[in-house]
């Protein structure tokens, strides 16, 4: 088995040895160094041949590394302190303990940064130093970001799942921060919540539809991935992607996701924004998009949520379904100290023929791009008006 493999399935069973290590009873923090030493040890044995049960050796050799470093802090402070803590013998379970193991790292004693980080690395099984790479930080910086998080639910009991809303708001975080450097924070999302769902699967009763709805939201956007750049790098927007080159499976599969996520009749925020990302991906061409519909969804999401990024996409809504001087009427009652109302303000003044106003707001608008490649594509937009004027 070349390196790759071995990489991949260690992946997907450190999050599982973890699991069993703290559902025995395990410190968080200890079980998770300990896993992460086995990791080591794994790599090194591994290369040649697998052992016959590759999850049952790497809870072995985590289980004696915990044990060596329980006995090491016992000797430390009372040599015969903290022996009833060592996890018990016992076969590999296989329960899932995915939604477990979620709750700590996105324990609400943790900012939303420190809950990311922790995530991908216990759960997700990056290394420090990928993770590193992909928020543009030094390694150090990052993982002293993580040690941080284990020392502050050091301690903490999590004998059932936490909130799973929670957790659903941090994969959403990765989800967002897209592609960088070598790893694909999108997949990584989009992996995770594949076991979100899997481990919910198992309960179908007390399934919470918004797990199902924010996988079908992930995929649903993650699917036009390909069509919003050029080559060159530069943004491209919903209405000016080629839909060719969109991911038709993909789409059907959110689609396919979201349905069965309705079909539960619990509505909630993810599901919305969903059936809003079907709508566009279900539209031939962006002059088909079904706009009413799609504003009946934005009503919805409103009902559902005080987002005030939700009433900036709503205003948009308005502005395509009862033209731009409703959609502007609807934006007046946004805070316009979010992102991305200049960006809307200036699209909804275009499109009503104000030109002067919509070129004040792209270079507005451009000032407080948070990526290069959507302050380049806010200037071009700009000096296009201009060179029209």
């Amino acid at each position: 088995m070349h390196t790759g493999q071995v990489n991949d399935l260690l992946r997907t069973l450190a999050p599982q040895v973890l699991g069993i290590l703290v559902r025995r009873g395990a410190d968080f923090a200890g079980a998770e160094d300990a896993v992460q030493e086995a990791l080591i040890e794994a790599v090194q044995h591994w290369s040649d041949s697998l052992p016959d049960d590759p999850k049952a050796w790497l809870l072995r050799v985590a289980g004696r590394k915990l044990i060596d470093a329980q006995r090491s802090e016992a000797a430390r402070r009372r040599r015969e302190q903290r022996v009833h803590d060592e996890p018990p013998p016992g076969p590999t379970e296989q329960s899932d303990d995915t939604l477990l193991l979620l709750s700590r790292c996105c324990h609400p004693a943790l900012s939303p940064a420190s809950a990311v980080a922790l995530t991908l690395r216990a759960v997700g099984g990056l290394t420090t130093a990928q993770i590193a790479r992909a928020f543009l930080v030094p390694e150090a910086t990052m993982a002293q970001r993580i040690s941080r998080a284990k020392r502050t639910i050091a301690g903490e009991r999590f004998d059932t799942p936490g909130d799973v809303r929670a957790v659903l708001r941090v994969l959403y975080l990765i989800f967002n921060e897209g592609f960088t450097g070598e790893i694909s924070l999108a997949d990584e999302a989009i992996r995770l919540t594949r076991q979100l769902v899997a481990a919910e699967a198992a309960e179908p009763v007390r399934m919470d539809p918004e797990i199902a709805g924010l996988l079908a939201l992930m995929l649903l956007h993650h699917a036009r991935r390909d069509a919003r750049y050029t080559a060159s790098g530069e943004l491209v927007p919903l209405d000016q992607q080629d839909r060719s080159r969109w991911d038709t499976a993909m789409i059907a599969e959110g689609v396919a996701v979201l349905q069965d996520a309705l079909a539960r009749d619990r509505l909630g925020e993810y599901q919305a924004q969903a059936a809003i990302a079907a709508l566009h991906d279900d539209a031939p061409t962006a002059d088909e998009t079904d706009w009413p519909q799609i504003l009946e969804w934005y009503d919805e999401l409103a009902r559902l949520t005080s987002s005030p990024v939700v009433a900036l996409n709503r205003a948009v809504a308005v502005g395509q379904v009862d033209g731009p001087r409703a959609g502007l009427a609807a934006l007046g009652d946004v805070d316009p100290g979010l992102a991305r109302w200049d960006a809307v303000a200036a699209h909804l003044y275009e499109r009503a023929d104000d030109v002067g106003r919509a070129i004040q707001h792209y270079t507005a608008a451009a000032d407080r791009a948070t990526s290069a490649a959507e302050r380049t594509h806010l200037i071009k937009q700009a000096a296009r008006l201009r060179a029209q004027a």
